[in-house]
């Protein structure tokens, strides 16, 4: 699970539906990359990273690319 993903959205008061519409994905595809099932294409990522308002290379970091995701990885 990408907590600091969640969270920047639960910030923006954004349902993961509106932040999938607003980045052209979809829902499922959305909640997948919340998930940490799924990791998003580079554009993609700069999408939901310019809607929720972080540094997109947070995707691909190593301490917020896989396993227990969480408030640490935050750095933006």
């Amino acid at each position: 699970m990408r907590y600091w993903l969640k969270k920047f959205r639960s910030n923006r008061k954004l349902t993961q539906e509106e932040v999938a519409k607003l980045c052209n994905i979809s829902r499922s595809f959305y909640t997948q990359i919340e998930n940490g099932t799924k990791t998003p294409s580079v554009d993609v990522a700069k999408k939901i990273a310019k809607t929720l308002e972080f540094n997109w290379v947070l995707f691909f970091e190593n301490t917020c690319s896989s396993g227990e995701q969480n408030d640490s990885c935050i750095t933006a």
